[in-house]
């Protein structure tokens, strides 16, 4: 069986949405040929949420390289909270020890602590070992260059030297990938734009799959949610994920929608609450709220709550199970895919997304039926798309929007398939590193 490193800083128990695609693939690295060990940084060296349930899902055998990390409570006092700054050393090192002791035939990078991908160009020359980046979001982008009235995360100081960093970090990390998967079709665009030698065949399009038997364990965990109670008589539409700049537009045509239908029915903003959790990656008393204040400008303030704390991975499939109606406002970024879109299928609740019609997020729920979609694109206003909205007559009686999944559609989008094909770029590189020994 063939050996792969895979480097993920963030882990279970740590609740951190960029270890999805390792956790779900570990039960199924084996049957597909594959032997895992993974790299991560020990939680109590970790800020964030715990969700003690997403070890429960992790093979009982899986080895696991916990590495140190300096302490938060230190870096804090200058500025610095980044696990890449305070772990970077700690990993590099406990991974090349790794390499030294043992033949592992590929590394894996699946994070969005983006400056551990630089530790692959290093590995590769001096343990010969072929390494593949997983593009979650973009390590460089220059999203905020084009919008330069948003605040970028953390502020400019702190962005800014991210940016340089990435600049400096990403070309010969990139370049010296044997192969790279993305989450979207567009990032691999963007990596060609920048290194125009980089052929097509050297990059995968692989959204993470999705876990059905993450919602068939709920009983069995006994997971519970606070967020609201189902039982109050009140009708309770939930989204959770992140907010930001980038979701404005969506978020605006979403409430001025909604308060055109309380306008009509002036008795469901008695009965209806509209949930956003998880809004912001950021510590709560660093954490800012981006949808509440759009809520009240749009006058819907009353019906809209926000809670910026992330909740725990199984917690949100609790809230999206116990919900009447479920919403997903998308980016006005083209490139945007959202991860937790499947999740939001298998709940099999009624789903209003409205996102940029280039995103991959349309393309699956058109072939898939798993909800109903309200395309924007660049130019459009905030008046006009919420107008559609009104015309799907989804506001009105989401209850008969209920979706009728095509689950033989559904199917590629399994976390099986998608570590079926994860498994098959780990062969390709082994086979193509073969070929120039040889």
């Amino acid at each position: 069986m063939k050996k792969v490193l895979i480097v993920s800083p963030h882990f279970p128990p740590i609740n951190a949405p960029d270890h999805q695609r390792v956790r779900m693939a570990l039960p199924l690295l084996r049957e597909f040929g594959w032997e895992p060990a993974v790299l991560a940084v020990k939680p109590e060296c970790v800020e964030g949420v715990r969700d003690e349930c997403l070890a429960k899902t992790l093979p009982p055998d899986l080895r696991v390289v916990w590495s140190e990390a300096l302490s938060v409570k230190w870096t804090r006092r200058l500025g610095v909270g980044s696990l890449a700054y305070r772990a970077g050393r700690y990993l590099k090192r406990a991974g090349e020890e790794l390499l030294r002791r043992e033949q592992f035939d590929a590394v894996f990078f699946s994070t969005t602590v983006f400056p551990t991908m630089a530790f692959g160009p290093k590995w590769k020359k001096e343990f010969g070992v072929p390494y593949v980046l997983d593009f979650q979001d973009p390590w460089l982008s220059d999203y905020y260059e084009e919008h330069p009235e948003r605040r970028p995360p953390g502020g400019r100081l702190k962005y800014g030297f991210a940016r340089y960093l990435a600049k400096r970090l990403e070309p010969p990390a990139v370049r010296g990938a044997a192969h790279i998967v993305s989450v979207s079709p567009e990032y691999p665009k963007m990596l060609q734009r920048r290194y125009s030698e980089l052929p097509d065949d050297r990059f995968t399009t692989l959204p993470f799959g999705a876990a059905a038997s993450d919602f068939e364990a709920l009983p069995r965990l006994g997971v519970r949610q606070s967020l609201f109670d189902p039982n109050d008589g009140k009708v309770h539409w939930v989204y959770i994920g992140r907010g930001g700049a980038d979701m404005g537009f969506s978020v605006r045509v979403i409430f001025t929608a909604l308060r055109r239908f309380l306008d009509l029915k002036p008795e469901w903003r008695a009965k209806l609450r509209v949930h956003f959790a998880g809004t912001d990656y950021s510590p709560r008393q660093l954490a800012r709220k981006t949808i509440e204040p759009l809520a009240h400008e749009c006058g819907v303030g009353d019906v809209v709550s926000e809670l910026t704390d992330r909740l725990p991975y199984f917690e949100t499939l609790r809230c999206l199970s116990d919900a009447d109606a479920l919403i997903i406002p998308g980016s006005d970024d083209p490139g945007y895919t959202a991860s937790k879109l499947y999740p939001y299928i298998l709940a099999r609740k009624p789903l209003l997304v409205v996102f940029n019609e280039a995103s991959s997020v349309v393309e699956v729920l058109n072939k898939t039926k798993g909800g109903t979609v309200v395309a924007f694109r660049k130019g459009d206003s905030v008046e006009e798309t919420s107008r559609r909205i009104t015309a799907t007559g989804w506001l009105a009686s989401p209850t008969a929007h209920l979706p009728t999944t095509d689950w033989s559609e559904f199917e590629p989008y399994t976390a099986k398939s998608m570590t079926r094909r994860l498994c098959g770029v780990f062969d390709r590189v082994v086979t193509e590193r073969g070929s120039l020994k040889t």
